[in-house]
């Protein structure tokens, strides 16, 4: 069996080298003239290190990315309400990693082209066109600035290509924008000192204005510095819509920055963080609707190009590296790859369309809201505020629909 990945993203190579590790030949097809490391942190969940362990990936992840320790929910004055323990800290057998996403698309990349071969990821060829002709599928390729760039033939086409995905268009003409909520979102790193735990992810505000942070680089933290990522999360229906959505649009600190200005905590000074970026991103907080199925015969969807979702509680990266892991696993396992498919669609599509629908209801975000709705103003002890058996039953719920499992190696 052979395979064509239309996207070189984390998904797509992830899902390059979890098929390759399970003997399955893989040809990725980047639409990007080449790869940069582009973009701002994440966070992987420890479902998805421990799928990037298995692939051979442990040492170069500990060598850049931060071993969370804490999620730390506070309010926007600074006051903790509670600091959730994360990854190896929690109990679960890998770390929860945060990281600078140019950085892991990197790290995939070197993965990538050692095990597949470097002329088994492609640049320069977005998908255009494909065509399932029963024994096998074509994909046809067009160059960056439109030219034809060729076409390939594989039994199965796996579109990984994000929100705007030409095989999703293709198979749901009707479908039209992506659907944002009213939300959004300005990001940076900037250069800091560690604060907290040194592995802290700090979420503080509400739903309407929120601000989170979190260090991304083992370097800083060796040298007792930190790489702060930052997002400022704003609910601003007045504003226009972004027609299309870019990671790396710049943003303007004049929109978003006077309403931080007040932010300054002890452990932090939230302006002047956001001041210290080089460089600041502006997107509109978007998902789609869950879709009723991802496979057609020999093509099928995977990450954004399947389940965008808000992003919230870290489930992008991840959920793209669960898909990658369960399609690698069909089609070992099942010899007809419409079958196979069939098996990893119904595998992934019910647990990541749920994760979308919670997430449009905020996800374990609506803590904030209940703490800001009963104490405004702040609070002495937060067991006044809110029974830390509410708090914990909401974020147990949350977990439990992503996936989050405490499970030995």
């Amino acid at each position: 069996m052979n395979v064509i990945i239309a996207g070189g993203g984390i998904g797509g190579l992830a899902t390059a080298l979890a098929l390759h590790a399970r003997g399955i030949e893989a040809t990725v097809y980047e639409q990007a003239a080449e790869f940069r490391p582009l973009g701002v942190g994440i966070n992987l969940l420890p479902h998805a290190s421990g799928v990037l362990h298995q692939l051979g990936l442990a040492d170069a992840l500990a060598e850049v990315a931060i071993d969370a320790r804490e999620y730390v929910y506070m309010n926007r004055h600074g006051q903790p309400i509670l600091a959730d323990p994360r990854g190896l800290r929690a109990g679960y057998a890998y770390p929860q990693y945060s990281i600078h996403r140019g950085e892991l698309q990197v790290l995939l990349l070197d993965a990538a082209r050692c095990a597949l071969g470097p002329g088994r990821v492609r640049c320069g060829m977005r998908l255009a066109a494909f065509e399932d002709l029963g024994a096998r599928v074509r994909a046809r390729f067009t160059a960056t600035g439109g030219a034809p760039a060729g076409e390939a033939e594989a039994d199965v086409l796996v579109a990984a290509d994000g929100i705007h995905s030409t095989a999703r268009a293709a198979l749901y003409p009707g479908e039209g924008m992506p659907r944002w909520n009213g939300v959004t979102i300005w990001r940076g790193v900037a250069d800091g000192r560690p604060f907290l735990s040194g592995g802290s992810i700090v979420k503080a505000g509400t739903t309407r204005q929120k601000f989170i942070c979190y260090p991304i680089s083992r370097r800083h933290a060796g040298r007792g510095a930190a790489l702060i990522n930052w997002i400022a999360d704003l609910h601003t229906p007045e504003r226009p819509y972004l027609t299309r959505e870019d990671w790396n649009r710049p943003g303007r600190l004049e929109d978003f920055l006077p309403r931080f200005e007040s932010w300054k905590f002890p452990w932090l000074d939230v302006p002047a963080t956001i001041r210290a970026a080089q460089s600041v991103f502006e997107f509109p907080m978007v998902d789609r609707d869950p879709l009723p199925r991802w496979s057609f015969g020999r093509v099928t969807l995977l990450g954004d190009a399947a389940h965008p979702m808000y992003p919230i509680a870290s489930n992008g990266a991840t959920q793209a590296i669960l898909d990658a892991r369960q399609l690698a696993e069909s089609l070992a396992d099942i010899p007809e790859a419409a079958a196979a498919l069939a098996d990893y669609e119904s595998k992934r599509l019910p647990p990541t369309a749920q994760i979308v629908r919670m997430n449009r209801q905020q996800g374990p975000d609506v803590i904030l809201d209940i703490v800001e709705e009963r104490a405004p103003e702040g609070f002495a002890r937060i067991e006044d505020v809110v029974p830390r058996a509410e708090i914990e039953s909401i974020l147990a719920g949350y977990k439990q629909a992503a996936g989050h499992q405490q499970a030995p190696r």
